[in-house]
């Protein structure tokens, strides 16, 4: 570990983080959730929101995954994902989510809002992100896929548009 040059917690917590913050919107499985925790943390986002029935740390099993990347991001729970997505609006985020929807944008055709920080919404493993939450929202993303399949689990989706997004942010 010495070799890779880690930041110990209390040192990562005060570095300056990528203005990313990412929203999970009733995601159900603690395996998702950590994954999406070591992922922000690999990313040095800023924050993760765990909305509705999201599974909140601690847990063995959010950690089995997290690799104690729950104990290095910040994060906050809202009952209500609309009231985290409205908070976060309200404090000059660009709300996108990740969904396939009639209206969504192609990944890559996604620019992130210059000069604001960005929010990623991310959904349910099974019904996606909620209808309410998407009309709240400044825009919607989807990752192109070619195979049989239509969609990507959750955590592999976090990883693929936070990674589009930096680059484009000119974080990476």
């Amino acid at each position: 570990m010495a070799e890779l040059n880690r930041l110990p917690v209390a040192d990562f917590k005060s570095t300056p983080k990528s203005p990313v913050v990412l929203v999970l919107d009733n995601v159900r499985s603690m395996h998702n959730v950590g994954a999406i925790f070591r992922t922000a943390d690999a990313f040095a986002l800023e924050k993760i929101w765990l909305c509705g029935i999201t599974p909140r740390p601690p847990h063995r099993e959010i950690t089995k995954t997290a690799l104690g990347s729950e104990e290095s991001m910040a994060w906050e729970y809202a009952a209500e994902t609309a009231a985290a997505v409205v908070a976060l609006k309200q404090a000059g985020y660009q709300v996108v989510a990740v969904e396939q929807t009639t209206g969504s944008v192609a990944l890559p055709q996604f620019r992130p809002a210059t000069g604001r920080p960005l929010a990623l919404v991310l959904g349910n493993e099974v019904f996606g992100v909620d209808d309410a939450v998407l009309e709240l929202c400044d825009l919607a993303v989807e990752i192109p896929q070619f195979g049989t399949k239509h969609s990507l689990n959750v955590g592999v989706a976090a990883g693929v548009v936070l990674w589009d997004a930096l680059v484009k942010l000119g974080v990476v």
